[in-house]
């Protein structure tokens, strides 16, 4: 499995990112999907995630901010993220849990600063 994500940036408090994760060499529409995100010295966590069905999870630092969904025929997930605060600042990743652990793509890298 192939995962590419992209859409990061620099981006000042309060402003929206929009981040998207290409994935091939799956069955992507039964695929159960999760944004996670690794901030310097923190454990990865996962920050939303959408099943098949298109059913969605939010953490709550997250919550009422960020919007997953999904595009079956592009095999593409996406991260809307809103209202961006310091704290998002890290390395984010697409990935889900039927995949090997050796398939975690690159990342794409979100700042936020003034």
């Amino acid at each position: 499995v192939q995962l590419v994500e992209s859409g990061g940036g620099l981006v000042q408090p309060g402003g929206s990112l929009r981040l998207s994760c290409a994935v091939s060499g799956s069955i992507f529409s039964r695929n159960f999907m999760g944004w996670y995100r690794q901030a310097p010295g923190k454990q990865r966590e996962l920050v939303a995630s959408i099943t098949s069905a298109g059913s969605t999870d939010y953490a709550d630092a997250v919550k009422g901010r960020f919007t997953i969904s999904r595009d079956n025929a592009r095999s593409t997930v996406y991260l809307q993220m809103n209202s961006l605060k310091p704290e998002d600042t890290a390395v984010y990743y697409c990935f889900s849990p039927q995949f090997p652990d050796s398939d975690w793509g690159q990342g794409t890298q979100v700042t936020v600063s003034s």
